[in-house]
């Protein structure tokens, strides 16, 4: 047994090493990751009552939109791409915008079991879920004034025009076509961050770490 937990241990600790050095920057976590969803076509999105955020409503997925990215939160991580079909960037849950984390349970179409219970027009208690060191670094995300949130981001609708074979899947593609369609200045660092990281090295230039000292948000 002794041996067996020794064994095991080893296995494990190149995983641990591996899963660190991945980190390339304030928010993105793992860049370039398949999550496993399949849209067939550009979404048809809504918008959340009194947030700048838009959902689909007919996708059996936790499908967002805000500030210029697609989000999509499964598997208890959250994702984001500038195409609606990926590929997508793992968020560290430290760094998700505010409007996101404030978007109400009702609007997820497929939440996960630990959403049960809580109520439909709140948002989810991620401090619950997360824990009190998350709790602490974003204190206050779930105090606003509605009247102060940001205009939603215009719709990238240029995208309409890639779907099946047309929709491009090498970054560098996609930043180019964004680029020239689509002039929209992000207000969030992950939002800038995956920007400049489609524009290849040269793009991802100056960009510092997580905020590890992050205080309370009161946006």
């Amino acid at each position: 047994m002794r041996y067996l937990l020794i064994v095991l241990s080893m296995l494990f600790v190149p995983l641990t090493t591996v899963r660190a050095d991945v980190s390339v920057g304030v928010g993105i976590s793992v860049p370039g990751v398949s999550i496993g969803i399949n849209m067939p076509a550009y979404p048809r999105l809504v918008r959340v009552p009194g947030y700048p955020v838009y959902y689909d409503p007919r996708v059996d997925l936790n499908f967002f939109f805000y500030d210029g990215l697609y989000w999509v939160f499964i598997g208890d991580n959250w994702y984001v791409s500038s195409w609606y079909n990926g590929p997508w960037d793992l968020v560290d849950y430290y760094d998700v915008p505010l409007y996101i984390l404030r978007i109400p349970v009702r609007y997820y179409r497929r939440p996960p079991p630990y959403f049960h219970g809580w109520r439909a027009d709140a948002p989810p208690r991620w401090g619950e879920h997360w824990g009190r060191e998350w709790e602490q670094r974003r204190g206050g995300w779930d105090q606003w004034d509605r009247r102060s949130a940001p205009r939603p981001a215009p719709l990238p609708s240029y995208q309409r025009n890639y779907s099946g074979d047309r929709y491009p899947r090498e970054q560098e593609r996609q930043h180019t076509i964004r680029s020239e369609r689509y002039r929209y200045q992000p207000r969030e660092p992950v939002t800038q961050q995956h920007y400049q990281m489609q524009r290849g090295p040269s793009g991802q230039q100056g960009q510092g770490k997580r905020n590890e000292g992050r205080g309370p948000d009161h946006r």
